[in-house]
């Protein structure tokens, strides 16, 4: 049974070599997270390194999924810094490592944000992925409404040029709160 917690800085940084592995794993798999393959595991710890700052500064909240102390998933909302959206949030790098896939754990990990962002006033959630990916499903799958794809968007692991399709999702009351309901709510911090 995996257990999902909200990372605050110190776990974070305790956790970049796990998470390391985690990217690294994606990556490996197939998965079009942004990086090529194979991704140099010293560019992962770099990459989520550069993350503690985000999270510090409150613009990122980072979840992690664990199975007896071992990081087997992770999910992220990136929220914007401008007055007129601090209702929103992007869903970013929802990973699940592959020994664990098939389990119900990319969903959890999307509920876990989900029900974060609405407790906290946001009412809007996206997200990219690539099209055809079986991302696509899970989305799908929780509710989410694809609103179309950008051709040539994206470089899979293998540096092939693809589609991306963008999602959103509304979550909490009405999907219709005020700017800046998020940060007043503390899922910033």
């Amino acid at each position: 049974m995996s257990v999902i917690t909200r990372l605050d800085v110190a776990r974070l940084r305790s956790l970049i070599d796990e998470l390391a592995n985690l990217l690294v794993d994606t990556v490996d798999g197939g998965a079009s997270v942004g990086f090529l393959a194979p991704l140099d595991r010293a560019a992962a710890v770099d990459w989520w390194e550069r993350r503690v700052e985000a999270v510090s500064a409150g613009g990122l909240v980072v979840w992690v999924a664990c199975d007896d102390g071992r990081v087997v998933g992770t999910v992220g909302l990136a929220l914007p810094d401008k007055p007129n959206s601090g209702h929103r949030a992007e869903l970013v790098k929802l990973m699940v490592h592959r020994a664990a896939r098939g389990r119900g754990l990319g969903r959890a990990l999307l509920a876990t944000a989900e029900c974060a962002a609405a407790d906290a006033g946001v009412t809007l959630l996206h997200l990219d992925t690539e099209t055809d990916s079986p991302a696509e499903r899970l989305y799908g799958g929780a509710g989410w409404t694809r609103i179309g794809t950008i051709p040539d968007y994206a470089t899979d692991p293998h540096g092939r040029l693809r589609p991306t399709s963008i999602y959103y999702k509304r979550v909490g009351a009405g999907g219709g709160g005020e700017a800046g309901a998020g940060a007043e709510a503390g899922i910033s911090a």
